[in-house]
């Protein structure tokens, strides 16, 4: 029986990978695809995915979706 926690890990081990691919073709593109991924994550989750992310990436956020008043 595999564990939670390191099917988990593997899969963000194959998340960035898959990332790392993309960035090497075009990192603005990669960053932004990043940004509306976790923009909708934050809309999904209520808007309270943000309050838990660092201030540079809320600030991408902040520029796809303000923050709701």
């Amino acid at each position: 029986m595999t564990d939670p926690k390191d099917a988990a890990t593997g899969d963000a081990v194959e998340l960035v990978d898959q990332l790392r691919e993309l960035a090497g073709a075009d990192p603005a593109e990669v960053r932004q695809v990043v940004s509306e991924v976790l923009a909708a994550l934050d809309r999904a989750a209520g808007g309270t995915l943000r309050e838990h992310l660092p201030a540079t990436i809320r600030a991408g956020l902040d520029a796809i979706t303000p923050t709701r008043p």
